[in-house]
């Protein structure tokens, strides 16, 4: 592998500052591959399988996680390494979603139904591989500073997400900063989004069931009108929080389902409703739950319905450290000049990679996959989502210019 430079470091290492053509469209028809194959969490053995042989393919040694799927991978670990430093982590996401694939004409499609990489994990999953192939090259050259691992992980869209699983098996061991990516439709490929302090809010789940007497629509002074009670649980529940903590903590709840009824002259005896609970603000995330629960509880009571209430913790805020966030900016700024990073808001998304930064100082950037001049925004999580693939390209040179300058802090 020919590697270009632009950039000499101390000691001899030089920055990569092109990948090599041939390596560069080997990713691509990776990536299109993962696409055409998706798998959702905890069941990714395919793509696991796939990740695991690239790697081997160039002499490094992965680790399949001890769930099944997911993997790890040092690289510049052995004698020549020659330094204590704390390895520099850079993580990816390899799971899809439930949802159908509806982009026509697409050769690349997914072949698998009512499954879509719709969030771009399969673009995090060939831009960390990427840029390990690359790394190693340079290690294999003497020209790797530092050892660094890879992370490929599962199940991000599953609360409370596989961070956890991934942590628990030893992950972050001899870790010292954490990097990772995340698609934005929003910005331009050939770009990313910065912004240090919290990028993305917390994410919970909420599932009630509400339960009553039912009974005959001609007399509902004599029931528990569960239609009624859960409309007002929909309407009520997300005003009431939003007036009991600072409104620029930004706790909202917002359903996603409600149920109950089968004929029109009938109250129900039993109503479901499940939605998320978003929060910008980690302090109060954390009372979160008390708040939200006692604001059902009051709404459900007014209506005497009884209700049972599912508060599935998920996700913190995703905290870009300051470090982390400088590194991934003076990367992007060596290969791409300052017009290539940009400022962006806080998402209300959630994301897993906030739990490795709860243990190990971090940053995630938000790499822009819109083609430059494009008008349509296809959305994450929605059928058509896709990406202009030059950002594969912009996400291994970010992360192998950000191993090769981590050492130098």
């Amino acid at each position: 592998m020919s590697l270009e430079s632009e950039i000499d470091l101390p000691g001899g290492a030089v920055l990569p500052g092109a990948l090599p053509e041939a390596l560069r469209a080997e990713l691509v028809a990776f990536r299109r591959d993962l696409h055409m194959h998706p798998e959702l969490g905890n069941q990714e053995f395919r793509t696991t399988a796939a990740i695991k042989e690239r790697l081997q393919r160039v002499g490094l040694r992965p680790r399949v996680l001890s769930s099944g799927t997911g993997v790890i991978c040092d690289i510049g670990t052995d004698e020549e390494a020659g330094t204590d430093a704390a390895m520099l982590a850079l993580r990816a996401d390899i799971d899809a979603l439930p949802i159908p694939d509806m982009k026509a004409g697409c050769a690349y499609r997914s072949t698998v139904p009512d499954r879509a990489h719709a969030c771009g994990h399969d673009v995090h999953t060939t831009v960390v591989l990427g840029a390990g192939l690359v790394l190693a090259e340079l290690h294999r050259q003497g020209l790797l500073p530092r050892p660094v691992r890879l992370i490929f992980q599962p199940a991000e869209e599953v609360l409370p997400g596989g961070a956890a699983d991934v942590i628990a098996d030893g992950a972050l061991e001899g870790v010292g900063r954490i990097l990772a990516v995340h698609c934005d439709p929003r910005v331009d490929a050939g770009k990313i989004g910065l912004r240090q302090g919290p990028i993305t809010s917390a994410c919970d789940r909420l599932e009630i069931a509400l339960e009553g007497p039912g009974g005959h629509t001609a007399r509902p002074h004599l029931t528990t009108d569960l239609v009624t009670a859960a409309a007002r649980v929909v309407t009520d529940v997300p005003a009431l929080v939003g007036r009991r903590v600072d409104s620029r903590s930004g706790l909202a709840v917002t359903w996603g389902r409600v149920e109950s009824g089968h004929a029109p002259n009938v109250i129900p005896q039993h109503a479901e409703l499940s939605g998320t609970v978003r929060c910008l603000d980690l302090e109060t995330w954390r009372q979160a739950p008390d708040i939200v629960v006692a604001a059902i509880d009051e709404v459900a009571n007014l209506h005497r319905a009884k209700s049972e209430i599912n508060y599935v913790r998920g996700v913190p805020p995703v905290v870009n450290e300051a470090g982390a966030t400088e590194l991934l900016r003076d990367a992007m700024i060596a290969r791409r000049g300052t017009e290539a990073v940009e400022g962006t808001e806080q998402s209300l998304g959630g994301e897993d990679f906030s739990w490795y930064l709860e243990r190990v100082p971090g940053a995630m950037a938000r790499l822009g996959v819109r083609t430059p001049g494009e008008r349509v925004v296809r959305d994450l999580h929605q059928g058509d989502f896709d990406v202009d693939e030059h950002a594969i390209t912009v996400g291994v040179e970010l992360f192998t210019a950000a191993a090769l300058l981590d050492a130098l802090r």
